[in-house]
């Protein structure tokens, strides 16, 4: 029975060494509530034209809920002095921080995800225990806060088809109905103290999108008091860790294109490298992005050309006849990209067909 019951709490040093660092990473990184003080390097962080993530409606409603969980370890020789060795480990990184409700769930989620791997059957009584033996005196509080976790997780999963049936509107509604009833309306505000301020900062996009007849620069003035009204002292922390997606955020407003677009090439230029250095780029990432303007506005006015030429061989030509002629003009417009573009092509997509995102694409 003792074999047995080892067995069942062994777990691996590899995953122990996992956690460790994993908890450890955690606490060099910036918290929502307190991130630490930004250093100008990204702010000249080279430009990127891809559009980050969107996660699903539930994905975001569990903290942690996307994160990796470790591998499933090999046992180990003595798990109980590893998990005596763990204990010490929170105690020491936590202790002083556990009173947060963010801090709490953060801790419990890396403990949930490694006590499910050592023991997937009994992972929530291991994981009690060991809070137990680890903080004595925060137990009740740890506890409720686990089984509140739980049925947190338990609800999304099962209301996943009738959450994803509401609007965005409805569904928030009835994630924060949730949250408040099972975490309480004062600890569920600071857990998903970064989802309500990211929701702010999307209430406040929608709302500039829809003025009618404001100006691009008077937009821009408003985001950025409202990003300060937001954040607080913390704004230029947060720009330093989301520079890029603030900024894309902004730009990829309609009203914001519609503008750029009815402007000269000249204003055009001006106005992006406006916004661009308003969000706090540096004069280095300025050029970059100028040349990289540069660089899409060559790339487009050669897809226009291209895409005259080809609708014009199409009204002559037919079949492989056609398609020799194109590869030809491909090679001439696109260079060593010509064979991509036919790929795409083949599959059914114009890249030049799509609408121009001014300072996206």
């Amino acid at each position: 029975m003792k074999s047995r019951t080892q067995k069942i709490l062994g777990g691996s040093a590899v995953a122990l060494l996992a956690l460790l660092v994993s908890l450890f990473l955690f606490h060099q990184a910036p918290a929502p509530e307190s991130p630490r003080s930004a250093t100008p390097a990204s702010a000249s962080a080279r430009p990127r034209e891809e559009r980050p993530s969107a996660p699903t409606p539930t994905a975001a409603a569990v903290p942690g809920a996307d994160e990796p969980a470790p591998a499933i370890p090999p046992l180990l020789a003595d798990p109980d002095k590893d998990l005596d060795q763990l204990a010490a480990y929170m105690r020491e990184r936590f202790g002083a921080k556990l009173k947060e409700p963010y801090i709490q769930i953060k801790m419990l989620e890396d403990l949930m995800r490694f006590f499910q791997k050592r023991n997937p059957d009994h992972w929530e009584e291991e994981l009690l225990a060991f809070l137990k033996k680890a903080f004595p005196e925060m137990y009740d509080e740890l506890a409720a806060t686990l089984r509140n976790r739980v049925d947190y997780e338990k609800w999304v999963r099962d209301n996943d088809s009738y959450l994803r049936g509401l609007s965005d509107k409805e569904r928030r509604a009835a994630m924060w109905d949730a949250r408040n009833r099972l975490f309480g309306k004062e600890a569920a505000e600071r857990i998903w103290a970064s989802e309500m301020k990211n929701q702010a900062v999307s209430d406040t996009l929608v709302s500039l999108d829809a003025k009618q007849g404001a100006p691009l620069q008077e937009k821009l003035s408003t985001y950025k008091q409202r990003l300060h009204e937001i954040y607080g002292e913390q704004t230029e922390a947060y720009l330093e860790r989301h520079r890029q997606e603030a900024m894309n955020r902004f730009l990829d407003l309609s009203s914001v294109q519609q503008e750029l677009t009815a402007m000269a090439p000249q204003e055009r230029t001006q106005n992006l490298r406006s916004i661009r250095k308003e969000m706090g780029l540096d004069e280095e990432a300025l050029k970059r992005w100028d040349t990289l303007d540069q660089t899409r506005d060559a790339r487009w006015e050669a897809g226009a050309r291209y895409m005259a030429e080809r609708e014009a061989l199409a009204k002559q030509l037919s079949g492989s006849e056609l398609e020799a002629k194109l590869q030809k003009v491909r090679e001439r417009y696109f260079g060593t990209e010509a064979e991509v573009v036919a790929q795409e092509e083949a599959g059914g997509f114009f890249r030049f067909e799509r609408p121009r995102q001014w300072g996206r694409n």
